[in-house]
């Protein structure tokens, strides 16, 4: 077997490569030489669209073009007339998401899906390219550059949104023989660069400058960068094969194909050899110059992969590739190494021969390497039977190294199920182990989701332990579009039975596909099943079902949420504002936070909606509010004149108030503050002094009298009905805070004052004015006022007398202790105390 298998290899140098059939095609009837041919990377599909650049000779065929899709197996996906507008199909490629891009000879760019279908997504290179017409293009995983029919390159580069870049003007009188790319994440500059072939040299050309090299090499048939970007394969004029660096500073291979015709396609196999293939022929050149070609009968189409190429012909699809270490070392003929060693000791163990136990004692130091090396080489296998005996080999070696760690085996096995389970040509994804680990099980399994293949990338997800949450979902949303005719209950049925496999699966994402395909009942049917809030209330706004999202947003609790669907229903649905205000009304947590929100932000919406409720005495509360914001405005106290505002504001909140009978002290509270203002106002414009404005009718009063303005405080005291004591005290402490004795002693003997003399006293005293505070305090009549006055002066003889004749022992007792025990005020107590005949004080 080993000796068969080493057979089917080519050498070149110290490499071998191997050419293995992966599918016959199972297409009918398809000639590639009469066709322009895309296929996607890492096993991906086949576009296939007939050529109007060659004269073909139609068969039972149609006149007009069609373009046809088709797994890597030769499965038909789809097909469907070609009859877009914008003139001649130029090229078509496949984008690293699987998208088919077609570039027709205006400028624009149609794309399509696997199945496909048209997307809304084109675009086009603009005015200038449609007046200039599309002459070539390249297209790779993520954008295209087109060269026009005037020789001016254009660029997109990032597909999700894609916007021309014109790149610099080669300035060409003729088109260049050939031109190749840089993707971009290869470049310095991280822009797109472009080799145009030109005479004898090579442009390079990006969005700023173009570059000559002033080379003599050309001119140039062909040219191909490498898959690493380190590298550019040229075909020369005069038959030769050239490998040089990008920036063409050095010359790696320099092979003569003794060929005077230029390949039809130029393709690198991984990173160290080439192949070349003209009409009957296929050629591969190595790192140091060695070749080997391969004939064939019908047209073959290249597509290079990151470990090798894919052959396409009419009838086969294979595979050629360099091989592994792993596997020469296993297979190669008369190989001794360990691996090979243990893959024989297992034939010889099949065989019940004693030379297994022989083999295993002769490379047991090695055997972990051993073991590693048919696991590693399991891998590189697509024959299964092959897969499953070199994985024999390893478990048969690993029972004899128990350090060998259990995971690589049971990683490989799984591996290979998953490789297995797409390279059937039902499925037709012919990949490669290298091919998985580039492209990842997620982006795996997210092809096989846009191919429909919901079962097996299912099972791949659940055998490789990520998430099945994106396929469910997909499966869902294709199958509510499948299933137009099917009553909404039976596919709700149909669709939880299955979607309850994964507990978080969002429903929400399911039922917003089933509302844009007008199954409205089915979308809200399935939000039921959704258990995160945030994500029920978006959908169920967007499906105009505002009330059962306010009902979910308050039962989440999320405050968020909830000002969420009251600013939805309020901004954006048609319903009425009288509507809107039944709704928040009848529930009191959006109510709540509504009126949070409208005081602050929307005072006239808060009143319209207390208006609307038949609360006036809260509607009175937001023009309150209101006058009392207008207060804070600088502009307002900076102007008596300004006032006039809030003064009505004022009154209006009077009038909501004396609406309600329960509220007639603050509708008279309410009056009073405006007919106050009004006054203040009116003050502020007589003295000039903004200060009256906002205080008290006592502040106002006290003010008044401290600017000797006695006509206007009178007035305010009888406007306001304020009391004489009340008064009197104003009128004292203003009157001695302006130290105006005179007028303070005229006061005092208009009339027998109605708070008495103690509050002339105080004021004095707060005036440290004691001559004045004499005055007074011997008109107080009662003596125990005026033992503590003359305390508060610091007259201990006055103050022990007038104590005297309280006959009080706790009052003489206080003074002595504020007087001192010990000092001659203090004898003079206790002698009061004696001559009194009063109990002792200490």
């Amino acid at each position: 077997m080993a000796v068969s298998m080493a057979a089917e290899w080519s050498e070149l140098y110290n490499r071998f490569y191997r050419k293995q059939e992966m599918y016959t095609m199972c297409w009918q009837n398809v000639d590639l030489s009469r066709h322009k041919v895309a296929c996607a990377n890492f096993g991906g599909p086949i576009a296939i669209i007939r050529d109007d650049s060659k004269i073909v000779q139609l068969r039972s065929e149609s006149a007009r073009a069609k373009l046809l899709i088709y797994t890597a197996s030769g499965v038909l996906i789809t097909s469907f007339l070609w009859d877009r507008p914008g003139g001649r199909l130029i090229s078509l490629g496949w984008t690293a998401d699987e998208v088919l891009l077609v570039l027709v000879q205006d400028g624009t760019v149609y794309r399509y899906n696997i199945h496909g279908e048209l997307t809304d997504r084109k675009f086009t290179f603009g005015k200038e390219v449609w007046e200039q017409g599309v002459a070539d293009c390249i297209i790779w995983g993520s954008g295209l550059v087109c060269l026009t029919e005037a020789n001016q390159l254009f660029a997109v580069t990032n597909l999700e949104d894609p916007q021309p870049i014109k790149l610099a003007d080669p300035h060409l009188e003729e088109p260049p023989h050939c031109m190749a790319i840089i993707d971009p994440q290869f470049t310095v500059s991280g822009n797109v660069e472009v080799l145009l072939a030109v005479g004898t040299t090579v442009l390079i050309v990006d969005a700023d400058a173009v570059q000559d090299h002033n080379l003599l090499i050309g001119p140039l048939q062909k040219m191909t960068v490498s898959p690493n970007g380190t590298f550019v394969a040229c075909f020369t004029h005069d038959g030769r094969l050239l490998v040089v660096s990008t920036d063409f500073s050095k010359t790696l291979v320099d092979f003569n194909t003794q060929s005077a015709l230029p390949p039809e396609q130029l393709v690198w196999c991984g990173l160290d050899s080439l192949l070349l293939y003209w009409e009957d022929i296929l050629m591969m050149v190595g790192p140091y110059g060695d070749s080997v070609k391969y004939p064939y009968d019908e047209p073959l189409f290249l597509i290079p992969e990151c470990d090798g190429v894919r052959i396409l012909s009419n009838t086969y699809m294979e595979f050629l590739e360099r091989l592994s270490d792993a596997t020469v070392s296993i297979f190669k003929i008369g190989s001794t190494t360990p691996a090979a060693m243990l893959y024989d000791a297992l034939d010889h163990f099949d065989k019940r021969s004693s030379k297994a136990d022989e083999n295993i004692r002769l490379i047991i130091s090695s055997l972990p390497e051993a073991v590693k090396a048919c696991i590693d080489a399991a891998g590189h296998e697509f024959d299964i039977s092959q897969q499953r005996t070199l994985m024999r080999a390893a478990a048969y070696g690993r029972a004899f190294c128990s350090q060998f760690p259990r995971n690589k085996f049971k990683d490989m096995c799984r591996t290979l199920r998953v490789l297995n389970a797409v390279r059937r040509f039902e499925i037709g994804i012919p990949l490669t182990i290298q091919q998985l680990e580039v492209l990842t099980p997620p982006v795996l399994i997210a092809r096989l989701i846009s191919q429909h293949r919901h079962l097996l990338a299912l099972r791949i997800s659940e055998h490789l332990g990520l998430g099945q949450e994106t396929v469910l979902i997909h499966w869902a949303c294709s199958k509510i579009a499948a299933a137009s005719d099917v009553p909404d209950g039976v596919l709700l049925d149909m669709l939880v039975e299955k979607l309850k496999v994964c507990p978080m699966i969002s429903y929400a994402a399911v039922a917003a596909n089933a509302h844009r395909k007008g199954r409205r009942k089915l979308a809200a049917l399935l939000l039921d099943y959704e258990p995160r809030s945030s994500e029920q209330v978006p959908l169920l706004t967007s499906m105009g079902e505002e009330e059962r999202a306010l009902v979910k947003a308050i039962e989440s609790g999320d405050t968020d949420l909830v000002y969420f669907t009251i600013f939805h229903i309020w901004h954006q649905s048609r319903k009425s504002t009288l509507e809107f205000f039944r709704i928040i009304q009848s529930r009191p947590l959006a109510r709540d936070l509504f009126i949070v929100y409208a005081r602050v932000s929307e005072p006239e919406l808060l009143k319209k909606f207390y208006v609307s409720i038949g609360a006036p005495q809260c509607c009175a509360e937001v023009f309150l509010r209101e006058s009392w914001s207008c207060a804070q405005s600088i502009v307002v106290r900076q102007g008596s004149a300004l006032q006039g505002p809030r003064v009505k504001l004022i009154e209006q909140a009077a009038d909501l108030y004396a609406q309600t009978k329960d509220y007639s002290f603050e509708a008279k509270a309410a009056e009073e503050h405006a007919k106050l203002l009004k006054v203040q106002q009116d003050l502020e414009a007589a003295t000039g002094q903004p200060i009256f404005v906002d205080s008290s009718v006592s502040d106002t009063i006290r003010t008044c009298i401290t600017l000797g303005n006695h006509r206007a405080a009178q007035r305010i005291r009888t406007d306001f009905k304020v009391s004489d004591k009340r008064f009197y005290w104003l009128k004292i402490f203003a009157l001695a805070m302006t130290k105006n004795w005179d007028a303070l002693e005229k006061f005092s003997k208009e009339k027998k004052p109605p708070v008495g003399y103690k509050p002339f006293v105080e004021a004095c005293i707060e005036e440290d004015e004691k001559d004045e505070a004499l005055k007074y305090i011997v008109k107080l009549s009662d003596p125990q006022e005026r033992a503590e006055s003359y305390e508060r002066l610091g007259m201990s003889a006055e103050a022990a007398t007038a104590a005297a004749q309280t006959k009080e022992s706790e009052i003489l007792g206080r003074l002595k202790s504020t007087f001192g025990q010990n000092s001659p005020a203090g004898a003079l107590f206790d002698s009061l105390r004696d001559r009194l005949s009063l109990p002792g004080v200490s």
